[in-house]
């Protein structure tokens, strides 16, 4: 894991998260609680600051950053698919954002509410809680259901057991 301070800003890393060798944490960001971080993510709270809830998974290649003397806030329990970005936005506990998607300058993305794969949440932008959206510009899709969410609840505790499970079983093969 790589972790910088910058200009005095100081990273809080929770001892029960897990940071991948090959991810970078740089200044003012907060990682609370259970959170995996996965190879190739890079967490810049260079001048902007990052908030980082407890359950989430961060997928390898994310990045999350935020403008000058802003702040991005990702909830609890939180699904960050792979190579997405978030910049200066709220994503609320429970959300999904798929691979590659984008979610832009003060956008938020509700509780339960699902982006789909390669959207792109346009600036200001919210999607309300427990709503499937997808596109460029995001759409909102159908609803979230039950059925889904129950889904989800596995997806998620499988990343939340990886903070341990990689702590204590990834070697490096020589």
């Amino acid at each position: 894991m790589t972790v910088y301070t910058f200009e005095g800003r100081i990273p809080n890393i929770s001892s029960e998260s897990y940071i991948s060798p090959n991810a970078t944490v740089i200044g003012d960001v907060t990682i609370k609680g259970e959170v995996w971080v996965g190879p190739g993510a890079v967490i810049r709270g260079d001048y902007g600051k990052i908030i980082i809830g407890n359950g989430t998974a961060v997928e390898d290649n994310v990045v999350i950053h935020a403008r000058p003397g802003e702040v991005t806030t990702i909830g609890e329990h939180v699904t960050l698919g792979h190579s997405c970005v978030i910049h200066t936005a709220t994503i609320e506990d429970y959300a999904v954002i798929g691979m590659h998607s984008t979610v832009t300058d003060f956008a938020k993305v509700g509780k339960w509410a699902v982006i789909a794969e390669h959207a792109l949440v346009k600036t200001r932008q919210t999607i309300e809680p427990e709503k499937i959206a997808g596109g460029v510009p995001a759409k909102v899709i159908k609803d979230v259901s039950e059925d889904y969410k129950a889904l989800w609840a596995d997806y998620k505790y499988n990343y939340t057991s990886f903070c341990k499970r990689y702590k204590d079983g990834l070697k490096e093969k020589l």
